[in-house]
């Protein structure tokens, strides 16, 4: 049979901060500029979630849409959409939000509930000329 990879999208928005906290506001502001901006900044999040496998014979479907969509919602969405990531998401706390960081940490919450297929790639657009990919290596 043949691999197929699905990938399914989804928005969000929420704030972050990029600060280290082991080092001194010089270091932080050289280091991330306009991102380490003490009220905080805000995005427009862009999330693709690829996942591969064989179509089943009887529904032709590597893993249903659907659940697919709402793993996604229940396990990032829902907990990130219109928050402080830095401050109001749990899996989040002590990691600096960076869109590397984030996406480990989305597959992280991903993986467990994705049986049937096999997660291949989770890719964060935080704007539309940056974007961070990460394939579980």
């Amino acid at each position: 049979m043949p691999t197929v990879y699905i990938t399914r999208k989804a928005h969000f928005n929420a704030a972050h901060r990029l600060h280290n906290p082991d080092k001194d506001d010089a270091w932080n502001e050289a280091t991330y500029g306009k991102c380490n901006h003490a009220n905080w900044h805000g995005h427009n999040y862009d999330l693709e979630v690829t996942i591969a496998g064989e179509p089943h014979p009887e529904t032709g479907y590597v893993m249903d849409l659907g659940r697919l969509k709402r793993i996604i919602r229940e396990a990032i969405i829902e907990p990130c959409d219109h928050r402080n990531l830095n401050m109001d998401v749990p899996f989040l706390k002590g990691i600096i939000p960076s869109a590397e960081n984030l996406v480990v940490a989305f597959w992280q919450q991903l993986e467990p509930h994705i049986t049937e297929a096999r997660l291949v790639s989770v890719r964060l657009w935080e704007t539309e000329r940056n974007v961070a990919e990460y394939r579980g290596h």
